[in-house]
């Protein structure tokens, strides 16, 4: 639990009734607003005014729904909000005040006719455009408000906190149309200046922006990072240009260069090392593998290519079958605590035959009794059902076979699977059908939408190691 800052909480506020005032102003649209309501929100106004209202009243008016609803939309626990009650309650009550008062002038418009007096008024020379007046606050309470539905939680969180820096930067109040490539590119120079650290770090996690960029001996955050913020700031400025709130879009084009670490770039692994794997995991002559889980995590990723998450979350329920062929089905379905990391990665991987010959079934038979394939797998906020079975792999598995090194990693499964599905000649979008990444091109994205047949996908899985005449499915 920490004590929010006073902006932090100011732009929650915005946001949330932000959307609720659209969400009132799509009702009133539909059906109009009753007189018992009317009046219901002009006692509230007047009971939330400072002027007219008492104190101890307006927090009645706040108990309940509002305050309810507010803190899902900022994902505040009830530690965070007794920590930080008294400016969160004051600050909820003017957003409540501001956003019915908004209401009413809009129940007020609808309520009346204009029409003027034909002829009576000279013609009028046409206004120069306005500059759009919309502040920056306004428009990305707007933007999260469309987006946050189709993006996972974890998403959110990190693009809310990314789009948090140029709130930090410009001030909540900064008209959006105001904003230049010149600033843009000032932006640019305080990612590129921002402690890696800025959150964990006792020292800089309550300094301002403009101070923390300037604090020595920390370490930057990484140009992916840095790409990662100019990304979502270009898709929020494209859209604000889209929307009409902003004439020109910004950050485009102004990625930095990716420093280039051979070294530690993730790889497959070599013949001999998925040799080397494949015997300590099936024969254990070297007595590492003392899990089924580990032993079954490792192998899934081995004929699957599936991201580490992806496997360590399996459900029972997820190992099916369809007709003569079994498969896994990779969904973030069937638990909320399950994700994944696009829309792409739902899918049906079939089972090697290795998978099948080595027990995997009989393995899945003998965990019926429970929901969660890999139940020994803990589950955390940050890693998912993930964190366990990489740890393992990358801290001891791989490192006592004696073939750790810069570049290997669990993730290097994945790559080591595209590389044999290559080797293969498998079609490319058929490799990246089982390894859930987007398909490109219009033969694909429109014509392909139902994607390939689990026979397809078979054909392709059995193609992989079949060069390896030492292990697999030629074996006893």
């Amino acid at each position: 639990m920490a004590r929010l800052r006073k902006d932090k909480i100011r732009q929650l506020v915005r946001e949330h009734f932000t959307a609720s005032l659209t969400e009132y102003k799509e009702r009133l649209n539909d059906t109009g607003l009753s007189a018992r309501h009317l009046q219901a929100y002009k006692d509230e106004i007047e009971v939330l005014d400072p002027e007219t209202g008492c104190p101890d009243m307006s927090d009645d008016y706040l108990d309940g729904p509002t305050l309810t609803r507010f803190k899902a939309f900022a994902g505040l626990s009830d530690g965070d909000w007794a920590e930080n009650e008294r400016p969160l309650l004051d600050e909820v009550r003017k957003g409540r005040l501001g956003m019915l008062r908004e209401l009413l002038k809009a129940v007020e418009r609808r309520e009346s006719y204009s029409f003027g007096q034909a002829g009576t008024q000279p013609p009028q020379m046409p206004k120069a455009p306005e500059e759009p007046s919309q502040t920056l606050t306004g428009t990305l309470a707007d933007y999260l408000a469309e987006h946050s539905r189709q993006w996972a939680p974890k998403t959110v969180s990190q693009n809310r906190a990314y789009l948090d820096i140029l709130v930090e930067y410009f001030g909540s109040e900064k008209p959006l149309g105001s904003i230049t490539k010149q600033d843009a590119a000032e932006v640019k120079k305080v990612l590129q200046a921002l402690p890696a650290s800025r959150n964990t770090k006792p020292e800089l996690k309550n300094l301002p922006l403009r101070e923390v960029i300037k604090a020595p001996n920390f370490k930057r955050i990484s140009p992916k990072t840095i790409n990662s913020h100019i990304q979502i700031y270009q898709a929020f400025f494209d859209w604000a240009v889209r929307h009409g709130h902003c004439t020109e879009k910004l950050f485009q084009g102004m990625k930095v260069a990716k420093a280039k670490h051979p070294e530690t770039e993730r790889k497959a692994f070599s013949e001999a090392q998925v040799r080397s794997i494949f015997a300590a995991l099936t024969e254990d002559r070297s007595k590492l593998v003392r899990k089924p889980s580990h032993k079954w995590g490792i192998l899934l990723g081995l004929y699957t290519g599936a991201r580490l998450n992806e496997i360590c979350q399996l459900q029972v329920s997820d190992v099916q079958r369809e007709g003569e062929i079994p498969y896994l089905l990779i969904t973030d379905e069937g638990d909320d605590s399950k994700r994944l990391k696009t829309d792409a990665a739902n899918r049906k991987v079939p089972l090697h035959p290795d998978l099948i010959r080595l027990g995997f079934l009989d393995f899945v038979a003998e965990r019926q009794s429970g929901k969660r394939l890999f139940s020994d797998f803990s589950y955390s906020k940050n890693g998912g059902y993930g964190r366990n079975l990489g740890r393992w792999s990358n801290e001891t598995f791989l490192p006592k076979l004696g073939i750790k090194e810069p570049g290997l990693v669990f993730h290097s499964f994945r790559h080591t699977v595209a590389t044999n599905l290559n080797q293969a000649d498998v079609p490319e979008p058929i490799i990246k059908s089982i390894l859930g990444h987007a398909q490109e091109g219009v033969t694909q994205e429109v014509y392909m939408k139902s994607g390939y047949t689990l026979s397809q996908l078979r054909d392709a899985i059995q193609k992989l190691y079949q060069k390896d005449e030492t292990f697999g499915t030629q074996q006893p």
